[in-house]
């Protein structure tokens, strides 16, 4: 701890009603204020983060970030879907021009990028729910800490999406077959399997949140900030225990390392087991469309570099807004509340390999493409 930055004092400098940016001492604080709503993303909170984050990377006052939610519920639940639901349905009732459907996934992906690439460390508070969107804002960073509240998921193919954010180049370089049962399943992960699995780096008790930051701001970070904030998370990291996802992993790596999603099911339906039961039940309330295009993106993914899995999340998503599935999910998820979606087709075997291979097709001048 150096004595420039001992005791540094949190200095507000900008944000909104949705997002608040802080500096104190050499590290940029991003809070996301939305408790109420689980601090769910909206295309304003994205459009804050992206240039406030791009400032500090190129600030050399500022050593490091740090990323977390306010309250005790939830880091973020994910992106507000349901703003880019509400476009779409608007769209397919003639009003409007469903701008947000493009905008807020080309916005959400550059920003993903824009993480994983940052120069300096990015530590990301997961503490609390930390799902789709909330997983692209933390699983690119540096450092990814859970706490005791911590239930991390990618629950798209349950609304009639796939795993985006990043996730078709997170998920396949899991251990094993991690990614593609997260993909397909939505289980949730607290601490202990949120380390395992890799979607986390340490774990820290929930009561040692504001210690953690001011430990962090306070460390010397002039030198080597990415060693400075090992040290300092070394320091409070603890063991978060067992987890329940080593005692099945070798029944996920036999199930869901096959190279179809039919060989899947089928190896399922041999393990025989209560735990492949119970997946099969989880599987079955999933949109079939969804798990296909998962399972292909997961599969293509793995070959892929960051930028092309961004360009081609970006196609699927555009695939999902012209489709049924989506709208379907998020009715029977987030508006009538019925969790009774009618998926259509309705059945796996009923998705037609055509329909999946057109969604990776390119779309042309509209493609997200990046600068080298």
């Amino acid at each position: 701890m150096s004595e420039q930055t001992k005791g540094a004092v949190p200095e507000p400098i900008g944000g909104t009603d949705e997002i608040a940016f802080v500096r104190r001492g050499g590290l940029g604080e991003i809070e996301l204020t939305r408790p109420k709503a689980l601090n769910a993303l909206t295309i304003s909170m994205i459009e804050a983060a992206d240039p406030q984050l791009r400032a500090w990377q190129d600030d050399d006052g500022v050593r490091a970030v740090l990323i977390r939610g306010q309250g005790e519920k939830a880091f973020c639940a994910g992106g507000d879907v349901r703003a880019v639901w509400d476009d779409g349905k608007a769209l397919q009732r003639g009003e409007g021009d469903g701008a947000l459907t493009r905008r807020f996934f080309w916005e959400e992906y550059s920003l993903n990028r824009l993480i994983h690439q940052y120069s300096k460390p990015y530590v990301a508070w997961i503490d609390g729910i930390t799902m789709g969107g909330g997983l692209g804002l933390s699983m690119h960073g540096s450092h990814r800490v859970a706490g005791d509240r911590t239930v991390a998921a990618m629950p798209e193919t349950a609304i009639g999406f796939f795993p985006d954010v990043g996730a078709t180049w997170v998920l396949p370089r899991l251990p094993g077959a991690i990614g593609a049962y997260l993909a397909l399943t939505g289980a949730r992960l607290k601490a202990a399997d949120a380390v395992y699995s890799g979607l986390a780096t340490h774990y820290v008790p929930s009561d040692a949140d504001a210690d953690l930051a001011q430990a962090i701001a306070d460390a010397d970070l002039s030198g080597d900030a990415h060693a400075a904030i090992d040290d300092v998370l070394a320091a409070f990291a603890q063991d978060p225990g067992a987890a329940p996802l080593q005692d099945v992993r070798p029944a996920i790596d036999r199930c869901f390392g096959q190279p179809s999603l039919d060989l899947v099911l089928r190896a399922l339906e041999a393990e025989g087991t209560a735990w492949a039961a119970e997946t099969l039940e989880t599987l079955s309330k999933r949109s079939p469309t969804s798990m296909k295009l998962a399972f292909a993106a997961i599969q293509r993914g793995r070959h892929l570099d960051f930028d092309s899995c961004m360009t081609m999340e970006y196609r699927l998503s555009q695939a999902c807004m012209a489709g049924h599935d989506f709208y379907e999910g998020i009715r029977a998820v987030l508006v009538d509340k019925d969790q009774a979606p009618a998926w259509n087709p309705a059945k796996i075997e009923q998705v037609d390999d055509e329909t999946i291979e057109r969604a990776f097709h390119s779309l042309s001048e509209h493609d997200l493409v990046f600068e080298p």
